[in-house]
This record gives structure tokens, sequence and C-alpha cells, in this order.
């Protein structure tokens, strides 16, 4: 994450007075694109919409209440794969919102979805296929719903996200 001072301001301010979602809510937080964030192009580096879904996913926890049972439990959430598809660019001192959710989960990923969007419209679609883990083991998913207090059924993953996962299955049988 390259996106320190903003992390850090997630933690003291944002967090502490962010609002609550229900497990499967879809998380809200708002940036702008400065003048660092830019490249030759000038507008937001391909980069960067990475590092800010990290601080969106840190946010959709906190905003699922899991942020305490995080930090005292130690779990750590680690990307284990992503893709994206780029729309169209975000220009400099734009603001932008960065929409993100659960979108499933199967006996061992959680698949979140990510929209990041302007006045403009939509500007990128990003899914990330990740893990937690405490003490160099995977916390069972079950465990992670547990704590977060869902009794629910899993959500039926979209047809690209299911996708996306026989195209990660077939590219691991392939480089075996």
């Amino acid at each position: 994450m390259n996106l320190y001072f903003r992390f850090i301001w997630l933690f003291i301010w944002r967090i502490g007075h962010c609002k609550r979602i229900g497990f499967l809510g879809t998380s809200r937080i708002d940036y702008r694109v400065l003048p660092l964030d830019c490249d030759i192009n000038l507008h937001l580096t391909n980069s960067r919409y990475p590092a800010f879904m990290d601080l969106a996913r840190t946010y959709l926890i906190a905003e699922m209440g899991l942020m305490k049972a995080f930090l005292k439990n130690r779990w750590l959430p680690i990307v284990n794969a992503a893709e994206f598809t780029y729309i169209r660019d975000i220009k400099p001192f734009e603001k932008f919102t960065i929409n993100t959710k659960i979108v499933g989960w199967d006996e061992k990923y959680f698949y979140i979805e990510h929209r990041m969007h302007t006045e403009r419209g939509l500007h990128c679609i990003a899914h990330v296929r990740g893990v937690f883990m405490c003490r160099g083991k995977q916390v069972p998913i079950e465990t992670l719903i547990a704590a977060a207090g869902f009794t629910g059924d899993v959500p039926e993953m979209p047809a690209e996200v299911v996708k996306w996962k026989q195209f990660l299955q077939l590219k691991k049988q392939r480089n075996i």
C-alpha cells in the first residue's frame, strides 16, 4: 500500500465515524485525485487503483463492524487474485467514489467487487479474490462469517465472477 497518509487518516478519523452496513451491504468511500496520484498522461495512474481499493476494503471491514475482531485476532487480509476493467480515466483533482461489496465466497476465498465512479460515470470495475490469514494459517470462512453475525445464505455470484474463477483454475492447472 503506497497511500500511507490516506491510510492513517482512514484509521484516525474515518473508521471511528463510519456507518454500519450489513455483511452483504455496499460500502462507499470518497477520495480525490491528487497530483501525485497521476502519471505522465495526467490522469489517475493504473497502479493507484488497487491501492485505493486496499483502503476501500479496509473501510468495508470497519463498516461491517469487524475491525475490532480483525485487530484483536490479528487477521490479515491477503489478495490472491484481482482483475480490472478500466472504462475511462479519472482526471486530476476529480472526486471519485469506490463502492465495495462482497459478492460471494466458496470453501476458501471471498470475492469482492469494486466500482469506481465520478459524476461523469463508471470508470473501473474490479474483482478481488482473497483470504484472511492468522499466524501463517488461513482463517476459516465460517469463522469470519460468524464474527460478522451473518446467518443468511451464500449469495449467488455474478456470472463474470464464476467465469473468472474458472479462468483462474485453468491457469493454475496449465502451469503446475
